[in-house]
């Protein structure tokens, strides 16, 4: 089956999850370099697609990336290497890899990017947070209960070992126990008010700016614990669904860190 194996196969079994469709108007979610028809010898999946992973893909004898985010969200009028997409773009295709991104509609799906992150976290009877169109299992964010309530400072201690996290930005800690959890992965605060709504204790996201977290209103309690750590995961959720369908194919999480974003402590 290996050698039979094509670029299409995988990518069309990845829709059966996530379908394009799903994806919300901005993004640019699906095979973005590369031949559906080219048989494949190794899947390198990753949160970014960048030179980086491009070099890691080639190391490691895969030909595919499935990466989370999108390396082009809009039209490339030049192809010269002027930029870090351009450069990855070209690498890609001179190695005669194939790009594949599946975002947006994998966040907004039951069982996708936020279900992983309800899992980390470890919640229980977990929902999709805003629905669309009424169906339950399509819609942004998620939502569920802790096992135990417990104090804001245990449970933000308790969030930054379970998602291996550096540094948690919030907002004031109050008196009241945190035992239900609303996260979104990624840039998550236009659904606040679903979360206030969905009552809530605290908001775990992403990208949160300084006049953003007044908005909070002593209502709920934010947590921003960073793009790359809210999604980084995502690596092991295409692990599951892709190893679940293509047991014995060479499937592999890439190890090279893309955050953007350093700490220093």
């Amino acid at each position: 089956m290996n050698f039979e194996l094509r670029v299409k196969d995988i990518t069309q079994y990845l829709e059966t999850i996530a379908p394009l469709a799903y994806q919300e108007n901005y993004d640019n979610a699906g095979l973005i370099v590369g031949y559906a028809e080219t048989p494949v010898t190794g899947i390198l999946l990753a949160l970014d697609s960048t030179e980086a992973i491009i070099d890691e893909a080639i190391a490691k004898g895969c030909n595919l990336v499935v990466a989370h985010h999108p390396i082009v969200f809009k039209g490339l009028k030049k192809l010269n290497g002027n930029n870090y997409i351009e450069r990855t773009v070209i690498k890609a295709i001179k190695n005669d890899i194939a790009i594949y991104a599946i975002h947006t509609n994998l966040d907004n799906v039951s069982g996708g990017v936020n279900f992983m992150i309800a899992e980390k976290i470890g919640l229980q009877n977990v929902q999709i947070l805003a629905k669309k169109n009424q169906n339950p299992e399509i819609g942004s964010g998620a939502v569920g209960h802790l096992t135990e309530s417990m104090t804001a400072s245990h449970f933000l201690s308790y969030l930054k070992t379970k998602m291996n996290l550096s540094v948690v930005r919030h907002t004031a800690i109050g008196e009241n126990p945190i035992s239900k959890v609303a996260v979104c992965g990624g840039s998550g605060g236009f659904l606040l008010n679903d979360a206030i709504m969905a009552q809530a204790d605290v908001f775990v996201t992403a990208d949160y700016k300084y006049h953003e977290f007044f908005d909070a209103d002593n209502q709920i309690l934010i947590c921003d614990i960073g793009h790359y750590e809210s999604e980084v995961f995502t690596k092991e959720l295409l692990l599951r669904f892709l190893s679940k369908k293509f047991a014995n194919f060479a499937v592999k999480l890439a190890q090279t860190n893309t955050n953007p974003i350093s700490y220093y402590h």
